[in-house]
């Protein structure tokens, strides 16, 4: 099993900046690649950014294409999100997933684990 633990969420108003960390553990060698989602409330929970453990390859939601920025720093089984510009609606639950699948995703079901999710909320 694999354990991932986000942080770094809180508010901020629109045009600050924010990171975001997700801490693996566990199973972390399974691990092929990791990415973000994000969930506002009564909405589905969409693809934010993903990234490959061992290349660092990485592919983004055109929403966010050019403001984050997902990296990882395999030492420290961390992934981060670095998110500027932010916009009003960026306001969601941000959550961590990883997979051990060896392509580059950004669909829901091919994650197989799961954070419990940082809020994030920027203001007007």
């Amino acid at each position: 099993q694999v354990q991932l633990v986000e942080s770094g969420g809180g508010l901020v108003q629109a045009g600050d900046s924010l990171r975001l960390s997700c801490a693996a553990s566990g199973r972390t060698f399974s691990i092929y690649g990791m990415g973000w989602f994000r969930q506002a409330p009564g909405k589905e929970r969409d693809f934010v950014a993903a990234i490959l453990q061992n290349t660092g390859r990485t592919y983004y939601a055109d929403s966010v294409k050019g403001r984050f920025t997902i990296s990882r720093d395999n030492a420290k089984n961390t992934v981060y999100l670095q998110m500027n510009s932010l916009k009003p609606e960026d306001t969601a639950v941000y959550y961590c997933a990883a997979h051990n699948d060896l392509m580059l995703t950004s669909m829901r079901g091919r994650y197989d684990y799961w954070g419990q999710g940082t809020q994030v909320t920027v203001s007007p």
